[in-house]
């Protein structure tokens, strides 16, 4: 025997064996003179006059190309996570790109968790609390050598207006001291 069986070819090519008997009845399949079947000028031959609708298989799609944030950004996050992350210009693999993917799916639904038990806060509400909380404690500064002025004149024997702008000076010079940025956010 020359060539494969109907069973084998069948098996080859990833048909039923009916259908390779229907093949070879219509003179689709090249023979062998023992009646063996000739897989490889087969297969070119099947190729060739077979309709591409009737497989059963899509064409390949067309690729576009990956933009090249799209890749850096694949390598940040694979960097985050101390992976190997693809060469600069050399794109990107399946692989480490399915992983980035991965990663950020469970970044994002770590991030979720999180604000549905109450453990993150809105940005712009915590700001807005911190800044009034600040005016609050700036507002109790400013008032306070209004207050200890006259007990303070009292125990050191001094004038409580002399007293009240004093301290009102220094306070406010600590102010504006605080009030310099010191690091930048």
């Amino acid at each position: 025997m020359q060539g494969m069986s109907e069973r084998l070819y069948a098996a080859h090519v990833g048909l039923s064996r009916g259908a390779i008997q229907k093949a070879k009845a219509a003179g689709r399949l090249v023979l062998h003179e023992d009646g063996s079947i000739d897989a490889a000028a087969s297969d070119r031959l099947r190729a060739e006059t077979t309709d591409p609708s009737k497989t059963g298989k899509a064409p390949a799609p067309k690729m576009k190309p990956v933009p090249e944030a799209a890749v850096s950004a694949v390598g940040d996050t694979l960097k985050e996570q101390g992976l190997a992350a693809p060469a600069t210009g050399g794109g990107t693999t399946f692989l480490q790109a399915k992983t980035a993917n991965e990663v950020l799916k469970a970044q994002e639904r770590r991030i979720r968790l999180a604000k549905l038990k109450g453990e993150l806060v809105d940005r712009d509400r915590a700001t807005a609390l911190v800044f009034r909380l600040a005016r609050e404690e700036r507002d109790a500064w400013v008032n306070w050598p209004a207050r200890v002025a006259a007990l303070m004149a009292a125990e050191l024997g001094t004038e409580t207006a002399a007293m009240q702008k004093v301290l009102e000076a220094h306070v406010r010079a600590h102010l504006e001291e605080l009030a310099q940025p010191r690091i930048a956010l």
